[in-house]
C-alpha cells in the first residue's frame, strides 16, 4: 500500500496570523518552506509579518480577513488561491473570547461569537476545501482549546463553539477519509497570547477564583504561541500514510523546589 507523497511546494494558509498562535504557526510554516497566506483583520500587522518573513527568503501574502464577515471570507479563500497558487494547508486559527455567563450573555452577542468561532471557520473550510479533494492532497487544521475537555465558568459562548466546532472537524474526518485530505484537532490548554490581554483585573480575578474552586488552575505555567505552533506544524508534516486526529498541548507545570515529587 503506498500514498503519493507532499508535493514540495506546500502553501498554507493561517488564519488569526497578526498575533499569538496565528503568527507562531505562520512563522514556523514559512521557516520549514511553507509559502503562507495570512489572514486577519489587522493588516498592518499582517504585512508587518509578511515582511519579516520575505526578508527571511520566504514567501508570504497578506489578505485582510473578517471572519464576522461572510463576504470578506469568501474575497479571502478566492485571493488566497488566485494570487498564491494551489493550497495545501489550511490552519483555521482564528478566534475570539468575550467573558460572560449562559443566562447572562446578550443573545446577539452569543451569537457573533458562534459566528467568528464556528460558522466562519466553516466558510473557511467550505471556500478551500473542495480544490484540496480534487487534488486528493491536502491537511485541514482546527485550532480548538482544552474547554472542551474542562469547560471553564464565564465562558460559555467560547465553550460553547469550540465544542461545536470539534463536533465539525470530527464530521469533517469522517466526510473526508479516503480523499487524500487530512482534519486534525490541536487543542491547546491555558497560553499566555493577547487574547484576553484587555480584560481589566476586576474581570478577571473573580473569574480565576471561579476556575480555581473547580480545580481547573493546577499550576501557573502557560503555553507559549511557539508550543501550539510546533503542534500544527507536526500535524500537517506527518508521512503520508500516518493521520494526527487529534493533539491536545498543554503547558508543563514548573519544577517543584520542595524536593517532593507529583
Amino acid at each position: 500500500m503506498t500514498f503519493p507523497a507532499h508535493p514540495e511546494r506546500r502553501a498554507a494558509v493561517v488564519t488569526g496570523a497578526s498575533s499569538g498562535f496565528g503568527q507562531a504557526i505562520a512563522e514556523l510554516l514559512a521557516a520549514h518552506g511553507h509559502p503562507v497566506v495570512l489572514g486577519a483583520r489587522r493588516v498592518d500587522r499582517l504585512e508587518e509579518l509578511a515582511g519579516k518573513i520575505r526578508a527571511g527568503g520566504g514567501e508570504a501574502l497578506a489578505l485582510p480577513l473578517d471572519l464576522a464577515d461572510p463576504a470578506s471570507i469568501d474575497a479571502f479563500t478566492a485571493a488566497a488561491e488566485a494570487q498564491m497558487g494551489p493550497i495545501e494547508v489550511v490552519v483555521s486559527n482564528a478566534g475570539e473570547v468575550v467573558l460572560g455567563s449562559a443566562i447572562e450573555f446578550d443573545p446577539d452577542a452569543f451569537v457573533a461569537q458562534l459566528q467568528v468561532n464556528l460558522m466562519g471557520a466553516q466558510r473557511l473550510v467550505a471556500g478551500l476545501g473542495p480544490a484540496l479533494v480534487a487534488r486528493q492532497r491536502g491537511d485541514i487544521v482546527f485550532v480548538t482549546s482544552d474547554v472542551v475537555r474542562l469547560p471553564r465558568s464565564q465562558m460559555a459562548a467560547y465553550v460553547a463553539s469550540k465544542h461545536a466546532l470539534e463536533g465539525l472537524a470530527r464530521a469533517m474526518q469522517m466526510e473526508l477519509e479516503g480523499t487524500g485530505v487530512r482534519v486534525g484537532i490541536v487543542r491547546p490548554g491555558p497560553a499566555m497570547t493577547e487574547q484576553g490581554s484587555t480584560w481589566d483585573i476586576d474581570t478577571i480575578a473573580p473569574v480565576l477564583a471561579e476556575w480555581t474552586a473547580w480545580g481547573l488552575m493546577r499550576h501557573d505555567g502557560y503555553l507559549r504561541a511557539t508550543d501550539v505552533a510546533a503542534a500544527v506544524h507536526a500535524v500537517v508534516s506527518m508521512p503520508r500514510g500516518a493521520h494526527l486526529t487529534l493533539v491536545e498541548v498543554e503547558p508543563e507545570a514548573p519544577v517543584r523546589d520542595d524536593g517532593i515529587r507529583a
